[in-house]
C-alpha cells in the first residue's frame, strides 16, 4: 500500500522542512504510526526510522552545544542536551512543522486525540529526522534540526539547570515545610518503544503526573507539573494535579 498525496499536504510538508526527498517513501513511513500499520497490514511503521532518528538528533544536539558552549561542564552539558531532545521539547517544534495534521494514524488512536500527543508528535518527528538521515545524509538532518531547535538550545543554555524541577521541587518543599517528595514509576510498552509514567506524592498526596521515554524524563515532567501546581496554589487542599495533556491520568502505551 502507498500513500497517495492527493491533498499535496506532503510536498507541503518537504516544503516546510526544506528539503525535497529523493525517496519519497522514507518519508511516507516515517509518517506511518504503528496503529496505522496494524490496521493497514503489511506496511512498515516508523519505529526504526525512529530509533535511528533518535540517535541523529542526539549527535547533531550534542556536537552543537558542545562547540557552541566551551565554558559548560559535561554535567551542564547533559542538563541543557536533555531539555532539548525531551519528549515536550520535540512535540512543539513538530507542532510547528504541523506534523500531527499528516501523521497517518489508526481509526481509534485519531478518535482519542493521537494527533495532539506529545509522545506521537516527538516520535514522529524523530522518524522524519531518521528519513532526512538516510536520504540526504547528516549535513540535511543537520540543517534542519538546528534550524528547528537553535532558539531552544540558546534559551535552554542561559540556565542549563533550570530545567531540572526534581531539584527545584526538592528546594520549595523543604521551605514549605513538607515531607520530601516521593516518586512512583511505572513503565509500558515494548523495549524498544518503553513508556513510563511517574507520580510523585508530598505528604502522601499526588501532586504531579508526568509521562516520558525514560524513568528521569517521566519523574522531572511529574517534578516539573507539581511545582507549578504548588507555586500557583497556596494550600495543599488546593493541588489539583494536572499530567502533560491536561488530565488527571494518561494512558502511555498508545
Amino acid at each position: 500500500m502507498s500513500w497517495v498525496d492527493q491533498d499535496g499536504s506532503i510536498l507541503q510538508l518537504q516544503r516546510r522542512i526544506g528539503y525535497r526527498f529523493n525517496n519519497p517513501a522514507l518519508l511516507e513511513t516515517a509518517l506511518s504510526h504503528r496503529s496505522f500499520c496494524a490496521e493497514a497490514g503489511r506496511v512498515p511503521s516508523n519505529e526504526r526510522l525512529e530509533f535511528l532518528g533518535d540517535a541523529v538528533v542526539g549527535v547533531i544536539v550534542t556536537d552543537y552545544i558542545y562547540n557552541m558552549y566551551p565554558e559548560l561542564n559535561e554535567g551542564d552539558l547533559a542538563k541543557l542536551r536533555a531539555t532539548v531532545v525531551s519528549t515536550r521539547s520535540l512535540a512543539q517544534v513538530a507542532k510547528e512543522c504541523s506534523l500531527g495534521s499528516v501523521v497517518k494514524l489508526g481509526k481509534g488512536e485519531d478518535a482519542s486525540g493521537g494527533r495532539e500527543k506529545e509522545s506521537i508528535l516527538a516520535d514522529t518527528f524523530e522518524a522524519v529526522i531518521g528519513a532526512l538521515y538516510l536520504d540526504g545524509g547528516l549535513q540535511s538532518a543537520s540543517r534542519f534540526v538546528l534550524g528547528m531547535l537553535e532558539d531552544t538550545i540558546v534559551e535552554s543554555a542561559q540556565s542549563p539547570g533550570g530545567s531540572d524541577f526534581k531539584t527545584r521541587l526538592q528546594e520549595m518543599v523543604v521551605q514549605m515545610g513538607y515531607d520530601a517528595p516521593v516518586y512512583n514509576v511505572v513503565g509500558s510498552g515494548p523495549d524498544h518503544d518503553r513508556r513510563y509514567r511517574a507520580e510523585v506524592y508530598i505528604n502522601d498526596q499526588q501532586v504531579g503526573v508526568g509521562i516520558g521515554r525514560s524513568k528521569k524524563e517521566a519523574e522531572q515532567e511529574a517534578a516539573r507539573v507539581a511545582w507549578h501546581t504548588m507555586r500557583d496554589s497556596s494550600s495543599i487542599e488546593h493541588w489539583d494535579v494536572k499530567s502533560e495533556g491536561g488530565e488527571n491520568r494518561e494512558d502511555v502505551s498508545e
